[in-house]
């Protein structure tokens, strides 16, 4: 109790963080954190427990429901990871503790902790795999992090002694005042005193710009620097304005911040809002009805309800990026996005939205804000988390790998003890790998050090990283774990026989083994060298005698189906949804190494071929036309042509103006898909015309759609373009008297 009552204090007196660890037995660890919540005067009300179970007697979640927390701040939080550790719940249970606040961790003796196998365990022990397959590599790694960083007490409650006391006697605090506003700046003055630091003065000023159509502010920044609260206080003045600020975010609770200091400043000002509920608002409308501040959820907020004249996107980086691509129809827009998120670093923004934001017609303003406001900049517990979960982990900076090369490169089979060996090394594989994925979080970290079914391949340049790639095995399912996923059971991991078998019902799809390429990553100082390439043939050579199959799945974009049809993967499905990250439908491809694998890959990609003309006039309706010719290109299949005559005329007949696709778009489907499959003239048609099949062949879309869609001048000249893709087509594959049908009509 009096180590709690003086990590507090201490906590208090710098305005930073404390980490209480109590190790050993559960219900001895339970007593002695009831204990030390009350030696530290914490309230109950102002704690939120994560655990199995609501022991506390205050604001209780599943370790698995952490994400309550994001948005919001308690005074202490306590995790109990006796029954599992999710690293994705730590690190939201750090992110959620205030400055003057305690973590509380309950675990296992500490000596014990990384050889026992838990919950989490279990998830990621995929089939074949059991959970005695799983290392405890990340536990211990975590264990080794408690022990040497400061703020860090260490309790042992079986031995009733305290091992660390985790104080720290940091200097008094200092401080300096609040910041002055900008001389140029005309949001009101209460406004920029409300801030706390110069970053946060700086993340307002540029909110200013919002008042004029065609401007998109992008602030970025870690957790507890105040970029919502920026938000917040920006769009109560853009309200006073007059104007309506739509406010939209992964949950209301994610914006809650915003509308609390939005009303706050209303509340400073002395200016009557109007609110539609008294707790948690969706709107607050300034009272002469001139302006307003409203939530709504992506799914709507994407229509722009209302018209609104400003759209404010918090937590950018969660939401996927076709919904954000759509939100820039507003007038004026701001994303908020977090860098090193704690619950994982969203980098779907960065990776895509921000070359589509450059390439839009506003006109964009960045903003960095790197001082926190919830806590001291010196944050003893912030520094230990971020290398305990690699939150700042980076890849090599540009000038050391600038001169790779497939000739320079050295090709690394980089096993767990090579990275846990090699601090730089591991931070630099996993920078790279944060940095080209659209969400990687604590949990993967613990994933690429405990998987058994996970292998991490590296290209080096004067041993530094700069291609990586994470691979996982998959298939060599048994008869059982194979019967269970045809009947509709989940089976973790093993995402391509998932796919074959539960949606495309082949249940000798878990029969051969794959590698499948999770996530590969290259430097960005080098891309467009040939560096994934070479990383891609060095992993074939390597697992071509021991798999059936190389494989991987992912959001598709025309350029990403052909970078891996380049590297000889070919199309076997297109999902039917949209993947809730990328925004995009997602491909999964093959690439056969066995003669198992290949039969296999033809199965499924002659059955893609009969498929995918039905499901392009439905569920795929509104897939990109250049990810529909690329991934048809990628198949690796030759699809019949079965015309009738009668189907032969009616074809023959378009160009000329004799006959109309609208009678029967079957046998153009037919001649549309043979093409874009196995073209016997890549060169026959410009993609703009195959772009134009697509759509009015393919996808079924409307006269009208696709005349607007290709920017054709009318109906007319659209239908006379298509006639003359069609004729192309006619002449390439029918016979010599389908030809004279053409030219009898010409």
């Amino acid at each position: 109790m009096e180590l709690a009552r003086s990590l507090r204090a201490e906590a208090r007196r710098s305005n930073e963080r404390r980490l209480l660890v109590l190790s050993g037995d559960r219900e001895e660890a339970r007593e002695r954190a009831r204990a030390a919540l009350d030696a530290a005067a914490v309230p109950r009300e102002e704690t939120t427990a994560l655990g199995p179970a609501d022991w506390l007697g205050c604001e209780h979640h599943r370790q698995a429901r952490s994400v309550e927390l994001l948005g919001r701040t308690q005074t202490a939080v306590v995790l109990d990871a006796h029954d599992e550790l999710r690293p994705n719940a730590l690190g939201r249970a750090v992110g959620a503790v205030d400055g003057g606040g305690l973590l509380v961790l309950l675990t296992p003796p500490l000596g014990d902790w990384p050889d026992e196998r838990d919950a989490f365990d279990e998830t990621i022990a995929v089939p074949p795999f059991t959970v005695g397959d799983v290392t405890g590599h990340f536990r211990r790694r975590l264990v080794g992090t408690l022990r040497a960083h400061r703020g860090i007490a260490l309790v042992d409650v079986d031995a009733d002694r305290v091992v660390k006391r985790g104080l720290t006697d940091p200097p008094p605090r200092v401080d300096a005042g609040p910041p002055g506003p900008p001389a140029d700046a005309t949001f009101r003055g209460e406004t920029y005193a409300a801030c706390r630091t110069a970053d946060q003065v700086d993340a307002v000023h540029a909110f200013e710009h919002l008042r004029e159509r065609g401007q998109a502010l992008v602030v970025e920044a870690d957790r507890g620097r105040g970029k919502s609260s920026a938000a917040g206080l920006a769009a109560a003045n853009l309200a006073l304005e007059g104007r309506d600020v739509l406010v939209t975010a992964p949950t209301y609770r994610s914006a809650g911040e915003v509308f609390g200091r939005a009303a706050s400043l209303f509340e400073t000002l002395g200016v009557a809002v109007t609110r539609d509920r008294d707790e948690d608002p969706r709107t607050l409308t300034v009272a002469d009805e001139s302006g307003r501040i409203r939530f709504a959820p992506p799914a709507e907020a994407v229509a722009l309800p209302g018209d609104p004249d400003v759209v404010v996107v918090d937590e950018a980086a969660a939401l996927p990026v076709r919904r954000l691509e759509a939100l820039l129809a507003a007038p004026a827009v701001a994303f908020t996005t977090t860098v090193h998120g704690y619950e994982g670093a969203g980098r779907g923004f960065s990776v895509r939205f921000r070359d589509r934001l450059a390439e839009s017609d506003h006109e964009v303003t960045d903003v960095t804000m790197t001082a926190p406001i919830r806590y001291g900049a010196a944050d003893p517990v912030e520094v230990w988390a971020f290398r305990a979960l690699l939150l700042d982990a980076r890849p090599p900076v540009d000038p050391l790998v600038e001169g790779a090369t497939p000739e320079t490169v050295t090709y690394r089979r980089l096993s767990t003890a090579d990275l846990l060996a090699d601090e730089h090394l591991l931070r630099e594989v996993f920078g790279l790998l944060v940095l080209a994925h659209y969400r990687t979080e604590p949990a993967d970290l613990a994933r690429m050090l405990d998987a058994p079914n996970l292998t991490v391949r590296a290209l080096t340049h004067e041993d530094h990283v700069v291609s990586v790639a994470l691979l996982a095995r998959e298939g060599d399912l048994s008869a059982e774990t194979r019967e269970t996923m045809y009947g509709g059971g989940r089976i973790r991991g093993n995402m391509v026989p998932d796919v074959l078998t539960t949606q495309l019902r082949d249940e000798a799809a878990g029969v051969p083994v794959g590698q499948r390429v999770l996530r590969i990553a290259t430097h960005a100082a080098v891309r467009s060298r040939g560096l994934g390439s070479h990383l891609l043939g060095a992993v074939r050579a390597e697992f071509a005698d021991d798999v059936d199959w190389l494989g991987v799945g992912y959001g598709a974009t025309p350029e990403l189906v052909r970078f891996w049809h380049a590297n000889g993967y070919h199309t076997v499905h297109l999902s039917t949804t949209r993947n809730d990250t990328s925004g995009e439908y997602s491909a999964v491809m093959l690439q056969p190494t066995s003669a198992a694998g290949e039969a296999l890959a033809t199965r499924h990609a002659e059955w893609f071929c009969d498929r995918v003309p039905s499901v392009l006039t439905d569920a795929l309706d509104d897939c990109d036309p250049d990810v529909v010719r690329t991934a048809l290109g990628a198949i690796a299949a030759t699809p019949d042509v079965p015309l009738s005559d009668l189907e032969w005329r009616l074809v023959a007949g378009v160009p000329g103006g004799a006959s109309i696709l609208d009678t029967d778009p079957a046998p153009f489907r037919a001649l549309t898909l043979r093409h874009l499959v196995d073209p016997a003239d890549p060169d026959a048609l410009t993609a703009d015309q195959e772009r134009l099949l697509v759509g009015k062949v393919l996808q079924a879309d409307a006269w009208s759609t696709v005349t607007d869609d290709r920017s054709f001048v009318s109906r007319r000249e659209c239908m006379r373009a298509l006639g003359r893709a069609v004729e192309r087509l006619t002449r390439l594959y029918g016979d010599d008297w389908v030809q004279e049908e053409v030219d009898r009509h010409a």
